[in-house]
């Protein structure tokens, strides 16, 4: 016998073949068992209940049926494992279900539905869930940004352009303006989970059923919000596979930005963060080190979750508009992956910023080097002596130059030696009072008291509004989470 005949011999004759067994079934059977399982007797739970409603079954019917369905979704998923004989695990669960209420009735189940309805229904009651518990962590994250914001309203530190020290601010500021970040990522996560919480069942296998349904009330059953209208939209429509993955996508990377800056600012070099204990790593070789893995662990898993986001778009682009497995088991998984990932993320840097220590005076040191609050030489010059800001600007940028060449700071000049520069361009004279202003960090903040400045007036007022916001964010949060709790348990629990 050849190679190839044993390769025959060995696949078999009908389908499914060995390597299709291997290398498919199997694995959708174990990500349909990990993350489907719970969900799929939800669906079964609300269609029997509509169609008994419905006079499409019995009520007795529906009774025997409910009791077999609550009986086999107590099967502890760990047993299962791919059996030859089903197809998948809906088929699966379908005869473990007739073994308990016989075969005739199982089969009664799937009156009026299409296993394509029915997975659509699946993969957006687990993503529903992925969201609101990737909000419920952001949340979390928010309420720790705006505390270590709050904490830090006076802590003067060197805000940066394209990598140099720019300006001074402060860490309120800084963190405020991450907090802002979030809140409109929580935004784009709402906008998909409003997306994705409409039910596709009634659709059947594309265009409904003859049976006399309520698609209204197998919605409302399993707390979706809306039906999905048009059948044909309900199975074509993936819109809530892309809504969901660019959310996630924005999100990851949107943090993955200001994790990259703590990197920056836990360094020796830098001094700014002190990461706790719980959340560094000792070297095994230069025990003088303090390794920040919780952050580092962060950005590369926040990577990961971007990259398992992506991975969900590409597998839909160029697909047809209709019923197609590219959206379907091989794809969900890399979405499921991604929230993982994302809630690690959230997380642990939840925990890192909520123990979070700030070298205060450190960051103060630093923000009054690198002439880093000459830009307000220009602004005194033009805005108290009326010289125009152009000539203002040049004057300032001469300064700090020589102030560079000469390997100064700013506050190794004293008035004399600045009025004789200035007196190059313009006969004018400042202060020692009006210089120790301009080289001061905390004079820059507070005379900056516009709108969404970093003043400590306005930082505190951002801190208060933004406060009250999140408040009333994390009730309507809580309501939805507790609204679509008490749905599941009203259909555990539902007795004809």
């Amino acid at each position: 016998m050849n190679k190839l005949d044993e390769f025959i011999k060995e696949e078999g004759n009908v389908f499914p073949g060995k390597t299709y067994v291997e290398e498919l079934l199997k694995p959708v059977f174990n990500d349909q068992r990990d993350y489907l399982f719970h969900v799929m007797f939800d669906i079964h739970r609300a269609h029997v209940i509509m169609l008994s409603e419905q006079k499409i079954i019995s009520v007795e019917e529906a009774k025997v049926m409910l009791d077999g369905i609550n009986k086999v979704a107590k099967t502890d998923t760990a047993s299962l494992c791919y059996e030859p004989q089903f197809e998948d695990l809906f088929f699966m669960m379908e005869a473990k279900i007739g073994d308990v209420i016989g075969e005739e009735l199982a089969g009664k189940i799937h009156i009026a539905r299409s296993r394509n309805d029915m997975g659509v229904a699946m993969y957006r009651l687990v993503l529903r869930e992925h969201l609101l518990t990737t909000l419920g962590n952001s949340y979390q994250l928010s309420e720790a940004l705006l505390d270590l914001s709050e904490m830090h309203i006076e802590t003067y530190m060197t805000g940066y352009t394209h990598t140099q020290p720019a300006q001074p601010t402060t860490l309120g500021h800084y963190l405020l303006a991450v907090y802002d970040v979030l809140q409109r990522d929580i935004k784009r996560l709402w906008s998909a989970f409003e997306t994705v919480n409409q039910s596709p069942l009634g659709a059947a296998a594309l265009t409904t059923t003859g049976f006399p349904i309520c698609r209204d009330r197998t919605c409302g059953l399993l707390g979706f919000d809306r039906v999905i209208e048009n059948s044909y939209d309900s199975i074509a429509g993936a819109d809530y596979i892309l809504e969901t993955s660019t959310s996630l996508m924005t999100l990851m990377v949107n943090t993955g930005r200001w994790i990259q800056d703590f990197l920056q600012h836990v360094t020796r070099e830098f001094g700014s963060f002190i990461v706790a204990d719980p959340y560094v790593q000792i070297s095994s070789i230069m025990p003088q080190k303090r390794n920040p893995v919780s952050i580092e662990h962060s950005r590369s898993i926040a990577s990961s979750a971007y990259g398992d986001a992506l991975a969900a778009m590409n597998m839909i682009h160029n697909t047809p508009f209709g019923d197609i497995v590219d959206t379907e088991d091989d794809l969900q998984p890399h979405l499921y992956r991604a929230f993982n990932n994302a809630n690690r993320v959230l997380r642990l840097m939840y925990a890192v910023i909520s123990t979070l220590k700030v070298n205060k005076e450190h960051m103060a040191k630093m923000a009054r080097k690198s002439s880093i609050t000459i830009t307000e030489l220009a602004d005194t010059l033009a805005r108290d002596f009326d010289i125009p800001f152009r000539k203002a600007h040049s004057i300032a940028s001469h300064i700090s130059k020589v102030t560079v060449k000469e390997k100064k700071e700013l506050y190794d000049w004293d008035s004399k030696e600045i009025n004789q520069i200035i007196k190059e361009y313009f006969d004018v004279a400042l202060t020692e009072e009006e210089w120790k202003k301009i080289i001061s960090p905390e004079y820059f903040v507070e005379i900056r008291k516009i709108q969404g400045g970093p003043s400590s007036d306005e930082v505190t007022r951002m801190i208060a509004g933004r406060k009250g916001l999140l408040l009333n964010k994390l009730k309507v949060y809580e309501r939805i989470s507790n609204q679509l709790n008490a749905k599941h348990k009203e259909l555990v629990e539902y007795r004809l």
